[in-house]
């Protein structure tokens, strides 16, 4: 069947007003202090705020042993990473967690096989109003199951449920990094607590999608990568790995209005190395951070997220302060929030208009050190990021709704952010002394994600033509959420075409240095041209009038180094042209 023409499916958003944004408030809309709206109860106090409450789980029997991996409550000063005098800094905490990697006397982390015992467990022990279901949502490379698992208190556990209960949808991301594991174990307490425990009260008010362990290959080999070698981390604008895939489907079904990504950070390495420091914070935050980034989506994430993150975490005697690293060179100096470009999941949920949080715990390079400690910050930050989105569910819902709609209204308008990067700052950041403990402060070259230098403009066009055998571009966008629409009969339309005017090929750099990546990428210099083009029958349209507009940008303007010509999904700059104006055009209807 064809769709009509001229404006086709353009017309339907592109008339769309401004839904007005309500007034903007920064204290909680339903205080956990407060009464609860009528038939609600109260949102639970965060967990371990009873002194010495233990949060128990099931006991585990089988408990695999590997060499150099030792219980953090068995490790002495001569297995530390650091001096006694740095672990005094981080004693344990007073709550004590229970999964099958934190058992006492473990030497390993929880296992794949445990991890997806663990979620069937529990999701065949809930009781109503609580339902909850383990999706398959793919297969890692080398086959072990993706798993989601769904916890609610709608009719049901399908997307189309959760949709219909109104109640927002949070979903909580764990080890995209192999060798990150306080996440995944963290999440595993979260999913039990959530399901049968203290924050299933939450569930009154909110919707949770839990994937505890994104990359079970890399946790299985204890090492960052997938077993491909790519850094999942920044595949989900190129979708390369069956990994990011998976997630890239399961944000596009449930769409939830705030993803949290657990990981954690080097603590000793390369900044002893080049600090003479140990890294002092429990948890280092940031939100989404990248070019055409909603404002309001920023907003709600640092005013209703992060500020009441912070609090929780100090209330626990857990310090923090914002994401930062330092690249592999060890003659760089510099600290670097976590970057600008669109290919993390931060990043890559902002620009799915989702408020995107990075929360990441000391962990990488010390095996099972302050695990329970760890634990208990991943715990306290997620735990403080679905009471914000219980308590702010009706605010989240008005911005998602202005969010969708100003973006759709744009296409044609204004211009847009082609490329942008951080900002060279000076900052006093505090470490620890390798040989004291105490507190070190250094002023440091500091590349802040909060203030982006625009490096490249264009005006913002009415959407991209593809050319028709740009297939593979086409599905990883439709895995995005991104319509595309397949043109039905031929026409011509006016469009700036890319002109090359020169190109390098070299590795896909990040703010660690270079991106594990699957090949060199290709960064080409281009002068658009404009002209009237002639659009064949078969070929492919993307509209810019949709609320995932600026996810098509970051991927469909060649000339950047996350874009789908610089990785060698669209092959030739003939395949892609930038349409200028609203197009007549017959389009295939996509049901």
């Amino acid at each position: 069947m064809k769709l009509g023409v001229a404006v086709a499916a353009a017309a339907l958003l592109a008339a769309c007003t401004s839904t007005p944004l309500p007034p903007w408030t920064t204290t909680g809309a339903a205080p956990a202090d407060q009464p609860a709206p009528t038939g609600q109860r109260t949102v639970p106090a965060p967990l371990g705020t009873e002194r010495g409450a233990p949060v128990q789980t099931a006991p585990v029997t089988d408990s695999p042993v590997r060499p150099g991996q030792m219980d953090d409550a068995q490790t002495s000063a001569a297995d530390l990473p650091y001096s006694p005098a740095v672990a005094a800094r981080f004693p344990a905490p007073e709550v004590r967690y229970d999964t099958p990697g934190l058992e006492p006397g473990r030497r390993a982390f929880t296992t794949n096989a445990e991890l997806s015992d663990w979620l069937h467990d529990l999701s065949a022990s809930v009781r109503a109003p609580t339902q909850a279901q383990v999706l398959n949502i793919g297969s890692s490379q080398r086959g072990v199951p993706l798993q989601a698992m769904v916890i609610t208190q709608a009719s049901g556990t399908s997307a189309d449920a959760l949709d219909a209960s109104k109640r927002p949808t949070i979903l909580l991301i764990g080890q995209q990094h192999g060798d990150e594991p306080a996440g995944s174990e963290a999440l595993l307490v979260v999913a039990r607590e959530l399901s049968q425990g203290l924050l299933e009260p939450l569930l009154r008010r909110i919707n949770v999608v839990i994937v505890a362990r994104a990359n079970p290959d890399g946790a299985d080999a204890q090492r960052r990568v997938t077993d491909g070698g790519v850094d999942m981390n920044r595949d989900h604008l190129l979708l390369n790995t069956p990994e990011a895939q998976a997630l890239a489907k399961l944000v596009n079904l449930y769409r939830p209005v705030a993803v949290i990504d657990a990981h954690e950070y080097t603590v000793v390495g390369r900044y002893l190395q080049k600090f003479n420091a140990i890294q002092r914070y429990d948890a280092l935050l940031q939100h989404a951070t990248t070019a055409n980034e909603p404002e309001f989506v920023t907003k709600a994430a640092t005013q209703w997220y992060l500020e009441p993150m912070n609090k929780a975490l100090a209330a626990q005697r857990l310090t923090s302060e914002w994401y930062y690293t330092t690249s592999t060179d060890l003659s760089d100096h510099s600290l670097s929030m976590g970057g600008a470009q669109p290919d993390t999941g931060r990043n890559v949920n902002g620009l799915k208009n989702a408020v995107s949080l990075l929360i990441e715990t000391r962990g990488v390079g010390i095996g099972r050190t302050d695990l329970q400690r760890r634990v208990h910050a991943q715990v306290t930050a997620i735990g403080s990021a679905l009471r914000s989105t219980s308590e702010r569910a009706t605010e989240l819902a008005q911005v998602r709704s202005f969010v969708t709609r100003e973006i759709a209204s744009q296409a044609c308008k204004g211009s847009i952010v082609i490329e942008a990067a951080q900002t060279p700052e000076r900052r006093d950041i505090t470490m620890l002394d390798p040989d004291t403990g105490a507190d070190r402060v250094q002023n440091v070259s500091w590349n802040s994600s909060l203030h982006l230098r625009t490096l490249k403009t264009r005006a913002r066009p009415c959407g991209y033509w593809l050319s028709a055998h740009s297939n593979d571009a086409v599905d990883r966008l439709r895995m995005l959420g991104v319509q595309v629409m397949r043109v039905a009969e031929s026409g011509n339309v006016l469009a700036d075409t890319y002109s090359e005017n020169g190109r390098e090929t070299m590795n896909r750099p990040d703010v660690r240095g270079v991106a594990a990546d699957k090949a060199p990428i290709v960064r080409v210099r281009v002068t658009p041209t404009r002209s009237s083009i002639d659009i064949p029958e078969g070929s492919y349209y993307v509209p810019l009038n949709q609320s995932l507009s600026n996810l098509a940008i970051a991927a469909l303007e060649p000339d950047t180094q996350n874009s789908y010509f610089a990785n060698h999904i669209i092959q030739d700059l003939g395949d892609v042209a930038r349409i200028m104006t609203i197009p007549s055009l017959v389009f295939e209807d996509s049901d």
